[in-house]
């Protein structure tokens, strides 16, 4: 199968605590037991799927552009999985880091 993301590609991640101490947004599959980094193809469907993920309700969250091949390179330093997300939150692709 064709990589649906190419390296040089930009995906949409959510930041938390994006003027203070910033920091990609992760989640816990507990069915998994993993834990990933939820990554969405357009900034409308970070925002669409900020809902569905599971946040701090103190915390403020922003939807920040980062090149594929970096944020591959963050998940594998913090043993992440990245799971592409949809507008409503569904995973569309898990992919393995």
């Amino acid at each position: 199968m064709e990589q649906r993301i190419k390296n040089e590609d930009w995906v949409w991640v959510l930041i938390q605590d994006p003027e203070r101490d910033e920091q990609i947004l992760g989640q816990r599959d507990d069915a998994q037991g993993i834990f990933y980094i939820p990554a969405f193809l357009t900034k409308e469907e970070a925002f669409q799927g900020l809902p569905a993920l599971v946040r701090q309700p103190d915390k403020k969250y922003e939807a920040q552009a980062i090149i594929y091949e970096d944020l591959v390179r963050y998940a594998v330093e913090n043993s992440a999985m990245i799971y592409l997300l949809n507008g409503a939150g569904q995973v569309q692709e898990k992919i393995f880091t």
